[in-house]
């Protein structure tokens, strides 16, 4: 009879951990992915400074993001600390728990759409695995791109099908960066050559889209949607340059105000 291992995670790894009890001297969690191996949260490990209340920073069944301390496998002891997580920590492993919890909805779907084995799941997660970082990014890929970027991955016909039936559902994530364009052109055709001028910066890429609307003399809005910040900001900057260049050629004015940015669902 084989006896499985148990898996520790590494000192300084981020860790997401349900509290299961707490005490005077701290909490006791559990390792949401470390088959539930128990940690300990000391009191001095809670916040800075003292800490008069456990109860206020720490509650039964609660989630937490926490950094690992020390690990005594042999022991099977772990300590973890709440206070030395940063917002961008938190925030970093919550979006990553977030994200491998959609990759397993995702690849379940394929399984039941295909009828595949467990066995065959697994090696349709290894052959992902070989290409990318997630169940989840693999999936985003195929929703932007098509099935075609598993070409290399050499699946089975039925599983290819079932892959792309259920990448058509996905929802792609996307952000939104929008600002007003003041621009006024005092020669005799100063419409038209506005309207010129936007028609002939408004192309989109395959990544991000770009609309021009009207707003009220002189005002415009822009907003560029793509899939993340970075790539919003690469599209619209230069198109912003463009058209203040177009217009100042025809001795017009160019004023640009950004408004607020947003996320646009997915994730």
């Amino acid at each position: 009879m084989s006896t499985e291992i148990q898996e520790f995670p590494e000192p300084g790894e981020i860790v997401l951990a349900t509290v299961s009890k707490v005490s005077d001297h701290g909490a006791y969690v559990t390792l949401d992915e470390y088959n539930n191996v128990q940690g300990f949260l000391h009191v001095s490990e809670i916040a800075p400074g003292w800490v008069r209340n456990i109860g206020r920073y720490v509650k039964e069944g609660e989630k937490k993001v926490l950094v690992v301390k020390k690990v005594r496998s042999d022991r099977n002891e772990i300590d973890l600390s709440l206070k030395q997580i940063s917002k961008d920590q938190k925030k970093k492993k919550l979006l990553e728990v977030k994200r491998y919890e959609k990759g397993k909805t995702i690849i379940q779907s394929v399984q039941e759409t295909a009828k595949i084995s467990e066995k065959d799941l697994e090696a349709l997660e290894e052959s992902i695995f070989s290409k990318y970082d997630s169940i989840y990014d693999a999936f985003l890929d195929v929703a932007r791109k098509g099935i075609d970027v598993f070409n290399e991955l050499k699946l089975p016909k039925k599983t290819i099908s079932a892959i792309e039936e259920v990448s058509s559902k996905i929802r792609l994530p996307s952000v939104e960066i929008r600002g007003i364009l003041e621009i006024t052109s005092t020669k005799p055709d100063g419409v038209e050559i506005i309207k010129k001028i936007l028609g002939n910066t408004t192309k989109n890429d395959g990544n991000s889209k770009v609309e021009i609307t009207y707003v009220g003399a002189p005002k415009y809005r822009i907003s560029v949607s793509s899939g993340d910040f970075k790539s919003a900001e690469r599209t619209l900057k230069p198109i912003i340059s463009d058209i203040q260049t177009a217009i100042e050629k025809q001795k017009g004015s160019f004023k640009f105000m950004r408004e607020d940015s947003k996320k646009k669902g997915g994730g």
